[in-house]
């Protein structure tokens, strides 16, 4: 048996790992199965509101396994198995899984930014009707219920869009065309973004496509692709469930 590699004993290293990325995000993981059930009302208000969740969850119906909750052991198994595959110790850092809390915030604040910014830069004439539809039923929710949706969003669209879709992209063009890993990463980051962005609402006012609102998400997907590329799965759904949270509990409230 081929002896195994050690890990260069460096936070950026050891915050990538699945292990860790499994101690940091299984707090989450247990948030959202809790909240979804507690605080969002209706037994499939949360797959409907997560369309990454749901369509996770529209897979395994397809296998003949209808349960809501196999997206979690799944994700959890895989991690698993992934440290398992890399032969890893059983050692946990929590220097680094605080380390990975703190930089997901920082990651969170320039799509905040952006977001703030381009939001008093650009005022359409009037709000899209599904839009306001969906603004004002986020809105009514709880703020239990909204942070739960900001988890949910942040773990099963970042499983989706970039550690499975990215994965299988890199797959393709680098293992089975042989190209360089790089170009890779560059397909699966510019595909999972526009898909990212496809899957929101993107209506304008007077019907077709709002192109800022289609800018903004294909950029916000370009950002977490290179968050998902450079500093791994844990941190980039720590900062995506972060930039939510923060734009549902607070700027949603305040128009």
């Amino acid at each position: 048996m081929a002896k195994r590699a050690p890990i260069p004993n460096t936070y950026a290293a050891w915050s990538s790992r699945p292990l860790h990325v499994l101690a940091f995000l299984a707090p989450l993981l247990v948030l959202y199965e809790i909240g979804s059930v507690v605080f969002l009302s209706g037994p499939a208000l949360g797959a409907e509101t997560i369309g990454a969740r749901g369509i996770l969850g529209s897979f395994f119906h397809a296998f003949g396994v209808a349960s809501l909750h196999l997206p979690p052991v799944a994700l959890v198994a895989v991690l698993l198995t992934w440290h398992l595959m890399l032969r890893d110790p059983w050692k946990l850092k929590t220097g680094v899984l605080a380390g990975m809390a703190a930089e997901s915030l920082l990651w969170a604040v320039p799509l905040l930014v952006l977001g703030v910014a381009l939001s008093m830069r650009s005022q359409p004439a009037a709000p899209s009707p599904a839009l306001i539809g969906q603004n004002a039923a986020l809105a009514e929710l709880s703020w239990q219920a909204r942070l739960t949706v900001s988890i949910g969003a942040g773990i099963y669209e970042e499983l989706l869009f970039r550690l499975i879709l990215i994965g299988l992209v890199h797959f393709v063009v680098v293992d089975l065309m042989k190209f360089h890993s790089n170009a890779g990463y560059v397909v699966g980051a510019m595909l999972s973004a526009v898909l990212f962005a496809l899957s929101h609402d993107l209506a304008a006012p007077g019907g077709g496509v709002d192109l800022r609102l289609l800018a903004f998400y294909v950029a916000a997907g370009l950002y977490f692709a290179t968050v998902f590329i450079w500093r791994g799965f844990g941190v980039v759904v720590a900062a995506h469930a972060m930039y939510d949270a923060i734009a549902l509990l607070v700027f949603l409230k305040g128009g």
